[in-house]
């Protein structure tokens, strides 16, 4: 899966971090009473209403990997309108270039 360029070079440069943020990330993850595909489904509606674009990639195909239609990213990343306004729609784009570019049936 494709990764932005900032979190692999928290990765390569500050390994102890990565390490601890990922053990945090795995627990919540566990912690999840959602499906992985309703799970990356919300976390792609926060970045896009943190407008966090760079991590959109990764979890648009991570959410193709398990089961997400196109229609389905759309409405994730537009389902913040009414709180946030249009700053949704800057992440359309980089949403579904990551959807179109995923193989299909997964990653």
């Amino acid at each position: 899966m494709s990764i932005s360029n900032a979190f692999q070079v928290f990765l390569d440069e500050a390994p102890e971090h990565a390490k601890a943020w990922m053990s945090a990330v795995h627990g919540l993850d566990q912690a999840s009473a959602l499906d992985k595909k309703t799970e990356e489904l919300a976390y792609l509606a926060v970045l896009a209403a943190q407008r966090l674009t760079s991590g959109i990639p990764f979890h648009v195909q991570s959410a193709k990997r398990h089961g997400a239609s196109r229609e389905e990213i759309i409405a994730a990343v537009l389902i913040g309108l009414p709180a946030v306004g249009n700053a949704v729609i800057q992440s359309l784009p980089v949403a579904l270039e990551a959807f179109d570019a995923a193989p299909n049936g997964g990653l």
